[in-house]
């Protein structure tokens, strides 16, 4: 048998013995950190029909306060990663959670549709400075065996973060604790960050990279004008009634991209130090993780997307029983992910390549049911399949994240972590723009039961798509 913990690489070790140690309630603060955001992006799916009763926003507002958060958070956590790596990463892992928490109580006391959309822009703007600094101390403070626990802890984080903030948006709208309404799914956060900068403040080390390298300003601006020109006018573009403006930025895009390749590039040869520098690229691994990042980032959250609306507005379901239709899911993707070390401990990356198979089994379940049961379906008819899809994403995700920054020495740890991010936060956001976009403009011709079942289907050849791919990998994770 394959002892896969066995490093396959010269990478230098991440940590020495003078390094400083991540302890168990460090490990704690830091996945409780990770939480935060993914749940945020997913909490206002089920709260969207809420903020636009309370606060009569148009449907291009209501996709602003997605999209909003979504695309500052992507466009920042690359220079997030680099800012922790310069100034020390818990600093500015404090900071950003002190931020998140006031910009959480910012959209929870919006007092109208555009103040919330700036909070939003300004929430994910934090979640920024405070995401990349996890993975760069796990990185930096733990090595071998306490690592992979650390790492395989942090992908079953994530993973959960995103199905429960879809569960805890229907249940804290329905509570309507206090009046709040959709004002809780904000207002949340501010005990929880509280309780983390406690936390952390006795429990975080101070790690650094050993050779901080300065910021990059043309190389920063270049990438955010390259993911803007992205993903504003395909988030966007639908509900604006794709203006002229959408399809210019579109035309942008490749442009943008290219010139910020060509400024990383030049930087890199000249010696100086590019945001994103292009030797981090020369790891296959790292290279083949983020590529598996795209699909199944793209199909998840596209999923939870339509699914949202389709049990709302279609199936007639309130926001708790939206949500906890999808608890068969993240009940099967907690207790799978528990047994995710042992999994790859046998059988390597190609557990990935199975979960694929089996995601894809639970997706063509829940495909059938809404094709046979429309529109009668609650968390029954989408057990089966929902459990069998949670189990085989708990089989992907945390060994994709392992795979990615298996390579990445210490001293770049901030940078290989946001660009990770930067990367499964962009997919995110293209799985709602795009297979979003498909459903909701399927739905008036076809029905929205069609409208599901073909989203769905296109979700599966994603999962198809992951699954390939996976088989490319190296079978050990260093």
């Amino acid at each position: 048998m394959t002892d896969t913990t066995t490093p396959r690489s010269t990478t230098a070790p991440a940590t020495s013995p003078s390094s400083p140690a991540l302890g168990a309630l460090g490990l704690f603060t830091v996945l409780l950190a990770a939480a935060l955001p993914l749940v945020d992006f997913f909490i206002v799916n089920v709260a969207l029909p809420s903020i636009d009763s309370d606060l009569h926003a148009s449907e291009a507002v209501l996709e602003l306060v997605v999209a909003g958060y979504g695309v500052a958070y992507a466009v920042l956590l690359v220079l997030g990663g680099r800012l922790g790596d310069l100034f020390g990463r818990r600093r500015l892992f404090l900071a950003g959670m002190a931020a998140f928490g006031l910009t959480s109580l910012a959209c929870g006391l919006a007092p109208g549709a555009w103040s919330l959309v700036a909070a939003r822009v300004a929430q994910g703007a934090a979640a920024a400075a405070m995401l990349p600094q996890v993975l760069a101390t796990i990185q930096a403070t733990t090595a071998g065996p306490r690592r992979a626990r650390a790492m395989g802890l942090y992908g079953a984080t994530a993973g959960l973060a995103m199905v429960a903030g879809q569960i805890l948006g229907g249940v804290l709208v329905a509570a309507d604790i206090a009046g709040t309404g959709w004002r809780a799914v904000f207002l949340v956060n501010v005990p929880v960050v509280l309780a983390g900068l406690l936390l952390a403040g006795r429990s975080l080390p101070e790690t650094h990279s050993p050779r901080p390298e300065p910021l990059d300003g043309p190389g920063t601006a270049l990438l955010a004008a390259a993911l803007l020109t992205l993903l504003l006018p395909l988030t966007e573009g639908r509900a604006a009634g794709w203006p002229l403006w959408t399809w210019l930025s579109l035309a942008a895009f490749p442009l943008a991209a290219a010139a910020f390749y060509a400024v990383e590039r030049r930087a890199d040869r000249a010696g100086r130090t590019p945001l994103v520098p292009p030797s981090l690229f020369a790891s296959l691994t790292l290279r083949r993780g983020l590529l598996l990042i795209l699909p199944f980032s793209i199909g998840f959250s596209g999923f939870m997307f339509v699914v949202a609306v389709a049990l709302q507005q279609g199936a007639g379901l309130g926001p708790v029983a939206a949500g906890s239709a999808l608890l068969p899911l993240a009940v099967a993707f907690f207790f799978t992910s528990l047994a995710g070390p042992r999994l790859v401990a046998r059988w390597g990356t190609r557990i990935i390549a199975a979960g694929s198979v089996l995601q894809a089994a639970g997706l063509a379940l829940v495909l059938l049911a809404a094709h046979r049961s429309w529109p009668d379906l609650s968390a029954w008819t989408l057990l089966p399949g929902g459990a069998l899809a949670g189990a085989g994403q708990a089989m992907q995700l945390p060994v994709i994240y392992r795979v990615v920054l298996s390579d990445v020495p210490a001293t770049r740890a901030g940078v290989g972590s946001g660009v990770m991010m930067t990367t499964q936060q962009s997919a995110l956001a293209l799985g709602v723009a795009t297979l979003g976009t498909l459903f909701l403009s399927l739905t008036p011709t076809t029905g929205m039961r069609d409208a599901l079942t073909t989203t769905l289907a296109v979700q599966l050849g994603l999962v198809a798509l992951t699954g390939l791919l996976s088989l490319r990998l190296p079978r050990t994770i260093g």
